[in-house]
């Protein structure tokens, strides 16, 4: 992951076909499930997650978070309480009477269980997907270890990490169509965003998360829903450790770990994304109050954005 700088970034303009994310009605819906996407990533990350849903009777939404879509200038000052406050919109307008799950990549996961401290009595369940609370994975570069430093300084403002392989997939084919898509993008392209995110991270949202890291350790204790971790054992990014540290600090009284073995960070889109997926049913099944339970799996739907 290299280090680029940037002293002035061209302002592009934005595309007019954001749209603010992806929605998947079940009908019949045993329950709603709101999906989130990783930082600088996309709602597509978990679009195959939300369609096995649909197909098992829930009804999903992924949001887009706030800034994410947007060209790099206007990513780049995005804060922490932005992208929370798209997914607590995202729950505020959903039926006080549904059953409400949360489920998340890397950040998103995060996100997810700031959802289910804050709204104990609306979130009945939260799986986790390579949470992100140590950047310790076994491609993380030492100079990740300096971040921090430039919170302090200015050079937060210009600096970006420039995404290398394998990016968090495994599988080749995937990570060919990445690759392609990367290796020649400029700081300031967002014209592929929207299929497979940000080429570079800026280090202004690096120090956003570190907001957000800190924020949901010291809340873990107080989360009471059901908790599911799914952590890829040779996770690129994050290693095992990240759902070690949430199972032994969490609140809840049912919780579980599953651990992949032939995947990388972003399992939500990797060569065992199926076994992920029907893990999170089969969690968020239990999870179930005994009267939704009965619901059958939905034999027609609408999907589309929002």
């Amino acid at each position: 992951m290299a280090v680029k700088f940037c002293l002035r970034l061209p302002k592009v303009p934005s595309s007019p076909d954001l749209g603010n994310g992806l929605q998947f009605d079940a009908v019949p819906s045993k329950a709603t499930v709101i999906l989130i996407h990783g930082l600088t990533g996309t709602p597509k990350e978990v679009k195959f997650l939300a369609t096995h849903l649909q197909r098992n009777g829930y009804s999903v939404i992924c949001p887009r978070l706030a800034r994410h879509g947007e060209p790099m200038h206007i990513l780049k000052y995005g804060k922490w309480h932005e992208f929370y406050k798209t997914v607590k919109d995202v729950l505020a307008k959903i039926p006080k009477e549904d059953t409400i799950f949360v489920g998340g990549l890397s950040m998103g996961a995060l996100l997810g269980l700031l959802l289910a401290e804050e709204f104990p009595d609306r979130v009945s369940g939260a799986v986790c997907f390579s949470p992100t609370l140590f950047y310790d994975g076994w491609n993380v570069p030492w100079s990740r270890h300096l971040l921090p430093l430039a919170y302090y300084t200015p050079i937060r403002y210009f600096a970006y990490h420039k995404e290398e392989p394998p990016y968090g997939i495994k599988n080749e084919r995937i990570r060919r169509r990445v690759h392609k898509y990367y290796e020649k993008a400029m700081i300031h392209d967002a014209s592929e965003v929207s299929k497979y995110g940000y080429p570079y991270f800026p280090v202004t949202l690096y120090c956003e998360l570190r907001k957000v890291i800190n924020r949901v350790k010291g809340r873990l204790p107080r989360v009471k829903a059901p908790v599911l971790m799914v952590q890829a054992y040779e996770d690129d990014m994050t290693s095992i450790k990240n759902s070690k540290y949430i199972y032994d600090r969490v609140g809840s009284l049912k919780k579980e770990i599953m651990y992949l073995y032939d995947s990388y960070h972003v399992i939500t889109a990797d060569q065992e994304r199926e076994k992920a997926a029907q893990k999170m049913v089969d969690f968020f099944n239990e999870c179930l109050p005994l009267s939704d339970q009965a619901v059958l799996p939905a034999c027609h739907g609408r999907q589309g954005a929002f």
